[in-house]
């Protein structure tokens, strides 16, 4: 999408929730498109996916846009034409965003946090982000790339400097062949953080959304109309 422009302003929905995911360089990027895929199952939610170079070796692109998400990479922040006075997107971005879930973590990219680099469109945006904005990260490597001493520190200066969420790793049969800790939380129970902090309804959960999508009437209040029509509520 290098040639399509993300202005904050315009991309944001009143009454929506706004939710960034970031995906690098982890098999768990696979799950990216579940991701997407259920949260879009909440009433008012957009989502954006940014992805490093490396998190599309695990995952289509396409899928995620089939499931009614936008994938954003480095060549859309560095295009080429960029020109004064352009939008710049990693600044958009982190405007529009409501919540941010860097899932999967990689060792690699928690590093990179920790350290401050901006070295592609997701560290760069996660360097840009207000301190108010909710940021989880959900780390995702081999046991022993956890257990490592220097991983151990990244941990500390992201949780206690930064002050972003870190939740997880789990234990696990991992991608690798090795069974320890260092698998991403499932990818359900991230979406579940999502739900739980903001409030989010399922679409098919509310009656009057279904009706409305319907086009059967306004409120769910008349029941001669659901009965007529042999709806159940």
């Amino acid at each position: 999408m290098a040639n399509f422009q993300f202005i904050a302003e315009k991309e944001r929905v009143l009454y929506h929730h706004h939710v960034l995911l970031i995906t690098t360089g982890s098999v768990a990027s696979i799950k990216a498109p579940l991701i997407v895929a259920e949260l879009l199952q909440y009433q008012n939610v957009k989502v954006e996916v940014v992805a490093t170079k490396e998190s599309l070796a695990f995952y289509d692109r396409a899928d995620v846009v089939k499931a009614g998400g936008r994938v954003w990479t480095d060549e859309d922040e560095w295009s080429g034409s960029y020109k004064i006075g352009d939008p710049i997107l990693h600044i958009e971005m982190r405007k529009w965003a409501d919540i941010v879930l860097v899932a999967p973590c990689s060792a690699n990219t928690l590093s990179k946090i920790a350290h401050g680099l901006c070295d592609n469109l997701a560290t760069s945006l996660l360097r840009a982000l207000a301190p108010t904005t909710p940021t989880y990260i959900f780390p995702a490597m081999n046991t022993l790339m956890y257990e490592h001493p220097l991983t151990t520190e990244h941990v500390r200066i992201v949780r206690e400097v930064v002050r972003y969420q870190i939740v997880g790793p789990i234990g696990k049969n991992l991608a690798c062949g090795d069974v320890g800790l260092g698998a991403m939380t499932e990818w359900s129970d991230i979406v579940k953080i999502v739900v739980d902090q903001m409030k989010l309804t399922r679409k098919d959960d509310n009656r009057q959304y279904l009706y409305a999508r319907r086009g059967l009437f306004e409120t769910t209040s008349d029941y001669s109309k659901l009965s007529h029509l042999g709806l159940s509520i």
